[in-house]
């Protein structure tokens, strides 16, 4: 059994963003050789999310939406007070943010299985971005047999 770890690194453009990340993951499964075994994704960060489900156009939409309706930006939250916290001056106010991800998950294990992602047809992994845009990082481990020498 092997072990390969990968840091892939995310740019999103907006403040809340839904990222397909498969086929970052199938290209760390094909760099790597793992046949069979494990891939583990990890967030990096307490303002972002990963799950999965269908990357169509309009479910995206309506996810950003229900989260802005359940989780508004404009209520009133305790960790919005920057004064009152020991933080810079600049730390934007994300509590909301911060909730969201809570909902959600930071990683996924997914099976592996004859060098493919173990998905339903219309699965995919995807990086949710709820306090952007920034520069993120996502910590990919794949574990299994391997066909290479990596």
């Amino acid at each position: 059994m092997k072990f390969f770890s990968r840091i892939l690194t995310i740019k999103t453009n907006d403040n809340m963003e839904v990222v397909d990340v498969t086929p970052l993951i199938r290209e760390s499964i094909k760099e790597t050789g793992v046949t069979d075994g494990l891939v583990v994704i990890t967030s990096r960060h307490t303002t972002t999310a990963l799950f999965i489900n269908e990357y169509e156009q309009r479910l995206v939409h309506d996810v950003k939406e229900f989260f802005q309706q359940l989780v508004p930006a404009d209520k009133k939250y305790l960790h919005n007070d920057i004064h009152l916290r020991d933080c810079p001056p600049d730390e934007p106010k994300n509590a909301h943010s911060h909730i969201i991800a809570m909902l959600l998950s930071s990683s996924e294990t997914i099976p592996v299985i004859d060098g493919a992602l173990a998905i339903g047809q219309w699965q995919s992994v995807l990086f949710a971005e709820l306090d952007g845009p920034r520069s993120r990082t996502l910590n990919v481990q794949l574990f299994g047999n391997s066909s290479s020498a990596n």
